[in-house]
């Protein structure tokens, strides 16, 4: 079910149960929160983040009555599938106390999410809702919304500002709102480009890990540039990612293991370091070499260009840097 429907539903009623995916982290908590808020279940909530993933413990939950005679919510944020065992006895715990109610917010991937969709389709009031990640009218239409209930006064062109700033970043772009409400004041783009921290940097290493992984780059460029990244500044960045990932590449090879402290001196996030050696690896040592000498050049080329020619050779550089892999 996609979000259109699984609104028109909710009019109606709340399922007992529903798994919640996809690329809209701020959408799938809106709709916790209305389940709390509809449900009144502040003080009847138990939820499990991650690693504190228990099913003794939420099932333990769904069995006991209310201690405060309402409702009983199960909320897990969860990156890892629940099996299969598991789940089907969790709906049915919902579907059978008329108080109890399971939400399950699945943190992977796309695939493993559409796996378990048939427990949540056809029975015991359950079904299952997928999110897709906004485009800027779209953002902004709902942080309209937001400040409208937080009554903060600011323009749409001042919040598809923000937006842009934080790369689409519905979820930062809230947070952000809350912030500047305290100012108490109507907020301009000026004022947004006073206070809130730009994301270029994450946008910087998105733009990189879809050059290496072979995918359409175009939109993240002008999007950088658009976020007041300059060509040099990017040319920079992909001669230091190029680095890492032949650092990478060769530490892997000797020891047949990956280890990111050992090989920039601190530790990476678990996936991102995953994600780092997969690309090293598939990448030949030949195509690397190719790619630090085209870049090499390239910046004596850019740095001898006029400001006015810079913006057309970066998408030409990194174009190019493509064809290599």
């Amino acid at each position: 079910m996609y979000q259109r429907e699984f609104d028109q539903k909710l009019k109606q009623k709340l399922f007992k149960s529903v798994l919640f995916y996809g690329d809209n982290e701020y959408m799938i908590n809106s709709y916790i929160e209305t389940y709390i808020e509809r449900l009144d279940a502040k003080e009847a909530t138990l939820t499990l983040y991650h690693d504190e993933w228990d099913f003794a413990k939420a099932k333990s939950f769904l069995s006991q009555s209310s201690l405060f005679g309402g409702v009983n919510l199960l909320i897990v944020k969860y990156n890892k599938k629940i099996p299969k065992k598991e789940l089907d006895t969790l709906i049915a715990q919902a579907h059978n106390g008329s108080d109890n109610y399971f939400l399950y917010y699945f943190g992977g991937e796309g695939k493993n999410a559409k796996s378990m969709q048939s427990s949540f389709v056809g029975k015991h009031s359950a079904n299952w809702v997928r999110f897709f990640e906004p485009n800027i009218n779209e953002g902004v239409t709902l942080l309209q919304q937001k400040a409208q209930k937080i009554k903060l006064d600011i323009d749409y062109y001042a919040l598809q500002h923000l937006m842009l700033i934080l790369n689409n970043n519905l979820a930062l772009a809230s947070n952000e709102l809350n912030k500047l409400a305290i100012l108490d004041m109507r907020i301009t783009s000026k004022d947004i480009d006073r206070v809130v921290y730009s994301t270029s940097p994450l946008a910087t290493q998105q733009l990189l890990i879809e050059l290496f992984s072979k995918k359409p780059i175009i939109e993240t460029i002008s999007k950088l540039l658009e976020l007041g990244e300059d060509e040099l500044s990017i040319l920079r960045a992909t001669q230091y990612f190029v680095n890492e990932i032949f650092l990478f590449q060769a530490y892997i090879k000797l020891n047949n293991s990956v280890d990111s402290a050992s090989i920039l001196g601190y530790k990476l996030p678990k996936p991102i370091e995953e994600q780092k050696a997969k690309l090293a690896m598939s990448i030949k040592s030949s195509s690397i070499l190719k790619i630090c000498e085209y870049l090499l050049e390239s910046e004596i080329i850019i740095k001898k260009a006029p400001s006015t020619q810079r913006e057309v050779m970066i998408y030409g550089i990194l174009m190019r840097v493509q064809r290599f892999l």
